[in-house]
């Protein structure tokens, strides 16, 4: 039998009906705002299976924005996202796809792009109870929950990447709780995920990149 928290039947503090459609949208788009650099120009919005069905009534669509806006899931300025948005110069679209069945229903591709033209694509999944994952970066499949702080690497799928990656981490004294790799295929892009359990110090970022094979590196602070 699962264990099942206290948080996880009260919910979390939020703006809207429900915790998988206002809560976690909120805390997807919060987690797919820091794997790219500021500011914004433009963020489209997929969603699948429930996400597109009732993101209108259960205010995903707000959410989806206010998390992009770095609102948290209890920010009373969710319900003003989209004029927010728009004060704030950056464009945004809402679309459904129901061709894709075999999916968590509570699903979003998030694509954005930077003004300094760099794009990212981030899908996660609403879990319930404002539980997140995100399950893609970039058509690579991923798996983390940003409920832990996380270094993602992106890298060269090559030799001696991941010992640089461990190496300066030590050096830090940084105490690794999960580490997971993930790649297109072999020798092509991968992705490193490194979750800690404390917080990440100031500087490993340019540390990791002195491997020529190291292409990115984003740290995401819970």
């Amino acid at each position: 039998m699962s264990f099942i928290s206290v948080f996880d039947v009260l919910g979390p503090n939020m703006i809207g009906p429900s915790s998988s459609h206002t809560a976690g949208a909120a805390v997807i788009a919060g987690l797919a705002r820091k794997l790219i650099a500021p500011p914004l120009a433009r963020v489209d919005f997929t969603l699948y299976g429930s996400f597109s069905k009732t993101y209108h009534g259960h205010g995903t669509d707000r959410a989806l924005l206010g998390g992009i806006l770095g609102f948290a899931t209890d920010d009373a300025r969710i319900r003003d996202s989209f004029q927010i948005a728009g004060e704030r110069g950056l464009a945004f679209s809402f679309a459904t796809d129901e061709t894709e069945t075999e999916l968590h229903p509570n699903t979003v591709d998030i694509h954005m792009e930077n003004t300094a033209g760099r794009v990212m694509t981030v899908r996660g999944v609403s879990l319930g109870g404002g539980k997140v994952k995100i399950i893609r970066i970039n058509g690579v499949k991923v798996d983390f929950t940003g409920e832990y702080s996380a270094v993602i690497v992106v890298h060269r799928d090559t030799p001696g990447v991941v010992a640089h990656i461990t190496r300066v981490l030590s050096d830090h004294n940084v105490n690794i709780a999960f580490m997971r790799l993930f790649r297109e295929s072999k020798g092509h892009t991968a992705y490193s995920i490194i979750e800690s359990d404390g917080s990440l110090p100031d500087g490993i970022s340019g540390q990791l990149m002195g491997n020529p094979n190291i292409q990115d590196v984003m740290l995401v602070q819970p």
